[in-house]
């Protein structure tokens, strides 16, 4: 028998709020949160980036008790939530009591900022003696997964991915993987970041972020002709997997189906940039498609991770239009730019997306980019899409693109 794995639960703790739901109708809607950053260190440069999608004060009181809460870290608290969210999202029990087979796959591109950031300083202002142990334990990247496999008593595989913006897709991945061999009964994976005012401060010094235009409007506009960077994001999203005929002999509802996974590795990508010559990745994504029988045409719908770099999203497109050659290119959702970059918004949107969720028009996109003729999702004529193909190509050179098909199709 040929196992296969589905996404059963969803949640998010996000800038649009607590849940699936919230996040939904920001995707139908198209409407971007966007808050003030912190700038009060004195960090950040004058004239640049002011905004990022912030989570705020989030209510986790009916996810995470508030006195086990202060002794996590805020990427901590905001996975250990997200992953209890999409549990109760797949009406599924965990024994408290008992050790569950189930296994924790968490991404991450920051780690548990502030956290470290205290510590740090702390080491710096006092001493190497006055690290705190209690601090150390959160600073590490892989705090979050511990957290989540401790919460439900998690006992499979515990696995931290830090491979930027590929990370939630290939976390997906290997999470698939391990449900599919039967090695986990069900897998919690899933993205968490969380944004100091200081990573934002430096991703504004490195020129990453999308300054301010000269009305103070701050846009991703992924593939847009004057795209300039990116809005910063945080938060959590983490999915239920499940093999798929145990999900169904429970009697759950699956959200979609992971067809089938692969990543790649461009070695002519410097370390902190895209490669301009898409040609390795192009050859990488249609070698997958053919060893899977997955046809072009099969395809609905592109999730993909352009963000509104200037380099990043001309390789997401050549690489596209490199596979599609004169074949037009389905309909192709940028979520990234009503989220902001990390924190699982991709995941969580082609989730969504496989689901039949709704989404409107492209937030920031006006002009299509002559080099690269591709213009994301106006809004006009959604359909759900059956089988859709999701994309993340990430800066140092890995990439990674999954098939989610809608369930029953």
């Amino acid at each position: 028998m040929i196992r296969t794995a589905v996404i059963t639960g969803l949640g998010a703790v996000s800038a649009a709020g607590c849940g699936r739901a919230p996040l939904a109708d920001a995707f139908r809607t198209s409407s971007i949160t966007l808050t003030p950053v912190d700038r009060s260190a004195g960090y950040h440069r004058l004239q640049r980036s002011r905004l990022a999608a912030l989570v705020g004060a989030a209510e986790l009181g009916q996810w995470i008790a508030p006195l086990v809460a202060r002794r996590m870290s805020q990427s901590s608290r905001w996975a250990v939530s997200a992953a209890r969210m999409a549990l109760a999202d797949a009406s599924l029990e965990l024994d408290p009591q008992a050790s569950n087979p189930v296994a924790v796959v968490m991404s991450t591109a920051y780690g548990a900022a502030a956290v470290t950031e205290k510590m740090l300083r702390q080491v710096q202002d006092e001493g190497p003696e006055a690290a705190s142990p209690a601090l150390f334990t959160e600073s590490v990247a892989n705090a979050p997964a511990a957290q989540v496999a401790l919460a439900v008593r998690a006992v499979g595989a515990n696995i931290t991915v830090t491979q930027r913006q590929a990370g939630p897709l290939i976390a997906l991945g290997t999470a698939a993987q391990e449900v599919i061999a039967g090695r986990a009964e069900c897998a919690l994976v899933g993205s968490v970041d969380e944004l100091s005012p200081l990573i934002h401060s430096i991703l504004d010094r490195f020129g990453a972020l999308a300054p301010a235009d000269a009305n103070g409007h701050e846009a991703a506009r992924p593939f847009d002709r004057r795209r300039s960077g990116f809005l910063a994001g945080e938060g959590a999203t983490v999915v239920v997997l499940e093999e798929a005929t145990a999900a169904r002999r429970r009697g759950a509802r699956a959200l979609a189906e992971v067809d089938f996974y692969g990543s790649a590795f461009d070695p002519q990508a410097p370390r902190t940039d895209w490669s301009r010559d898409p040609s390795t990745l192009v050859e990488s994504l249609s070698r997958l498609l053919e060893r899977h029988d997955a046809a072009l045409d099969d395809f609905e719908c592109v999730v993909s991770g352009a963000c509104g770099s200037t380099r990043g999203d001309r390789l997401e497109a050549l690489v596209l239009e490199g596979v599609w050659g004169e074949r037009r290119l389905p309909p192709v959702l940028a979520p990234k730019a009503l989220t902001g970059e990390h924190g699982g918004g991709l995941l969580a949107a082609a989730v969504l997306a496989a689901a039949g969720a709704e989404f409107g028009p492209t937030p920031g996109f006006r002009e299509v980019d002559p080099e690269l003729g591709l213009a994301p999702f106006d809004g006009s004529n959604w359909v759900a899409p059956g089988r859709l193909l999701v994309s993340c190509l990430a800066t140092g050179g890995a990439a990674a693109w999954a098939m989610l098909t809608r369930a029953g199709q």
